[in-house]
């Protein structure tokens, strides 16, 4: 019997990358022995309900986007509580998730890759009732992927996040919080926090060390509001030579952290909003996800 395989992709990714090697992947496919049922997603969200709709029906889930789109397919996948193996081909800007398990940049070799490859069982994070492929994240810069237009993000590509924060930098707010972990209490003011699963954050690599995507530890990083120039240049240079000498930075690994904030605090998830909460429960759900990759990474 012939194997079935849903393939959801956003045609608007990556400046509709899709379009030119949307058949050349279905042949691949076909090749690989599977049935293919293809849908274009019409609107956000609908990714996820794609999954959701499909999850009980076929051998294998395959999405094409960005980061939003696999995202939304990570959602629906745990929210149904299916084993179905995930294969992705990456067509969005940015890509962190891609870049962090070292995934072909071509499409057809990605699409190869899924045929071929072998199942990894990969973390994923609970964000109190949401889930998220690779990174929680609030503060300083981190509302610029969901207010960056669909349209901006394809004409300047990785860029549009770096413009659209370079006009924020002289408005930059702190958020007095109390953070919770199995290891020990923070509380401090911070401009800037993210709960990793990822060797790639916003298209830069190496932000985070020792990064081991199924191991059931985030990689957690706080930055402290700065008092003055002085100390914002002493934060940026810690951050891009990957040293943990600063009393401004706090970075540590945690399998499940609570973070209470005095106010609402916007969060984005793997570049998509993911609501404003007071009171966050993370929790890394340890190789929750069957990706299908090249081998083990």
């Amino acid at each position: 019997m012939e194997k079935k395989l849903v393939f959801i992709f956003n045609p608007k990714a990556g400046k509709g990358k899709i379009k030119t090697s949307l058949m050349e992947i279905v042949d691949i496919f076909n090749k690989g022995g599977y049935e293919v049922i293809i849908r274009a997603t019409q609107a956000p969200r609908d990714a996820y309900e794609q999954v959701k709709k499909y999850a009980d029906q076929v051998d294998l889930i395959v999405c094409s986007g960005g980061d939003g789109t696999l995202d939304e397919v990570v959602t629906g996948i745990t929210e149904v509580g299916s084993n179905v193996p995930i294969g992705y081909i990456p067509a969005g800007s940015t890509n962190d998730f891609a870049n962090s398990l070292f995934m072909p940049k071509n499409m057809l070799d990605a699409a190869s890759m899924i045929m071929d490859g072998e199942i990894y069982k990969c973390d994923v994070g609970r964000f109190n009732h949401q889930t998220f492929a690779y990174v929680a994240a609030f503060g300083l810069f981190t509302d610029v992927s969901y207010e960056t237009s669909q349209d901006l993000k394809n004409i300047l590509g990785h860029l549009a996040y770096v413009l659209e924060g370079a006009k924020r930098l002289l408005d930059i707010k702190s958020y007095h919080m109390k953070v919770v972990t199995e290891s020990g209490v923070i509380e401090d003011n911070f401009i800037y926090g993210m709960v990793t699963n990822s060797r790639s954050v916003g298209g830069f690599k190496n932000l985070t060390k020792d990064v081991v995507m199924n191991d059931g530890l985030f990689e957690v990083t706080l930055i402290v509001q700065p008092k003055n120039p002085l100390e914002m240049q002493e934060i940026i240079r810690n951050l891009l030579s990957m040293e943990d000498n600063s009393d401004l930075i706090y970075s540590f690994k945690a399998r499940k952290l609570t973070i209470e904030a005095d106010e609402a605090v916007a969060w984005t998830l793997d570049g998509e909003y993911g609501g404003s909460p007071e009171v966050v429960e993370i929790e890394n759900l340890k190789q929750a996800l069957n990706l299908r990759l090249r081998s083990a990474q």
